[in-house]
């Protein structure tokens, strides 16, 4: 048993404020919440957070762990000028130089990476053409060693090796969810990672590669994860090669359901947005890595029933995230205001509790104990209906004191519970091995 004694409790959906809190926990979960509970639990650790912030953990919605190491990265990269170059040139050379260690570390160090950001969970996308069979386990050792709670996927393609590819990427996506599953019957570990069925784009899994994905989502449970409408060239290739529209197509082979996650969506059409409401699935919207790869806005945000943030695999700091959404957005010209991407960023503890069968996301009895801790001195009042102010302007990843993850602390005061010099120390090393791989490559 673990309690926080007098914290400030901090909740998104719905918005609460509430300062000389306690936090019982129990193992994973939430016991009860309220005021002078510490002397009812003698036998409980205490912890006095001392009014610092206590809130349900930060979800990043999307993200690609293989990018880890790509930062300052020094490899002959050619010119590109258009989204199409810039995956052959850079993500499409990076991803096929990862071996079993270089995806080790970039995992490990994006998960580190992420739980100083204030991260308790991150829903990775993951790609490695020339090591696919065991790359989601090794991605898993990476969340599992940092303690972070998160979901991963192979993004099955058929860019590199045709139907070969196609099809070893699927049996990757099923063989992982084997995988938890005997975990989880096995009481193996904590419950920390699951898995979703993951795809590249539309236009690099052809029809056949589709029908595979439908029956591993069938004989998995699992939902899809996979980019749609990052840029324009993918809704014009599936109208030319399938008189279809993104969402249409793949909705044509069951693919759509509450536990679908599409990234970007820029250019999807109302059809697609239609489909994608009535089958209560999720858009991911990215709107730092839209603004880098220059795709454009996705001025149709206001007309998704399901909205939640991710990265794109530019690290995890959602603080940030939330931020260049928001401002963005006005800078389009957008009707909404910090709460409606607060709700955003929230959101991703739904799609948590849709695939880990869990609660999420509230200080409430019964919910999973994942929480960030942060410190934060406001100089105007704080209170429930200015939240999602604060957050715009004013909380950052530097406020990150501590998390917690299935109860358990992974982050305490700054510090991690265990050495983590070396494994950066090992991963400049190792980042520079695979930077000087890609040059090698075509």
């Amino acid at each position: 048993m673990l309690v926080l004694r007098n914290a400030t409790a901090v909740q998104f959906e719905p918005a609460l404020i509430k300062e000389g809190v306690d936090i019982v926990i129990d193992g994973d979960k939430i016991k009860e919440v309220g005021a002078n509970l510490a002397a009812n639990y003698p036998d409980a650790q205490v912890k006095d957070m001392k009014g610092k912030m206590v809130m349900p953990g930060i979800v990043c919605s999307h993200n690609h762990f293989y990018s880890g190491l790509a930062r300052g990265i020094m490899a002959d990269i050619k010119p590109s000028p258009d989204f199409i170059s810039i995956l052959k040139n850079l993500w499409w050379r990076m991803d096929r130089a990862l071996d079993e260690e270089a995806l080790y570390y970039s995992g490990l160090i994006c998960s580190l990476e992420a739980i100083k950001c204030g991260c308790s969970s991150v829903i990775d996308h993951h790609a490695s053409p020339n090591y696919i069979a065991g790359s989601l386990n090794t991605l898993r050792k990476g969340f599992l060693k940092a303690g972070l709670r998160g979901m991963t996927c192979f993004e099955t393609t058929d860019r590199n090796h045709g139907m070969k590819e196609m099809v070893a990427g699927v049996e990757e996506n099923i063989a992982f969810a084997q995988l938890i599953d005997r975990a989880k019957e096995n009481g193996e570990e904590p419950y920390l990672v699951e898995a979703h069925i993951g795809a590249h784009a539309p236009f690099t899994v052809s029809n056949d590669g589709l029908a595979m994905m439908a029956e591993a989502v069938q004989a998995t449970g699992r939902g899809i994860h996979v980019h749609v409408a990052e840029d324009r060239y993918d809704v014009t290739h599936s109208h030319h090669h399938y008189s279809q529209d993104i969402v249409e197509r793949l909705d044509s082979f069951g693919l759509i359901n509450e536990k679908t996650l599409l990234a970007h969506g820029l250019f999807l059409s109302e059809k697609d947005i239609a489909i994608l409401n009535a089958k209560n699935g999720f858009l991911v919207h990215n709107a730092r890595s839209n603004m880098n790869n220059n795709v454009g806005y996705n001025d149709k945000l206001t007309r998704f029933q399901n909205v939640a943030l991710g990265t794109d695999g530019i690290g995890a700091d959602m603080f940030e995230e939330l931020k260049f959404a928001f401002f963005k957005h006005r800078d389009a010209g957008g009707p909404l205001w910090p709460d409606s991407f607060l709700r955003h960023l929230w959101n991703g503890n739904e799609i948590l509790a849709r695939n880990f069968g869990a609660k999420f996301g509230r200080l409430d009895a019964g919910n999973k104990a994942d929480l960030t801790i942060l410190d934060y001195t406001s100089p105007t009042p704080l209170v429930a209906d200015n939240l999602p102010g604060h957050i715009a302007f004013g909380f950052n990843a530097g406020n990150v004191n501590s998390v917690v993850v299935e109860g358990r602390f992974v982050y305490e005061n700054r510090e991690f519970p265990f050495d983590v010099a070396p494994i950066y120390a090992e991963a400049r090393k190792v980042a520079m091995r695979l930077w000087q791989t890609m040059d090698k490559l075509d």
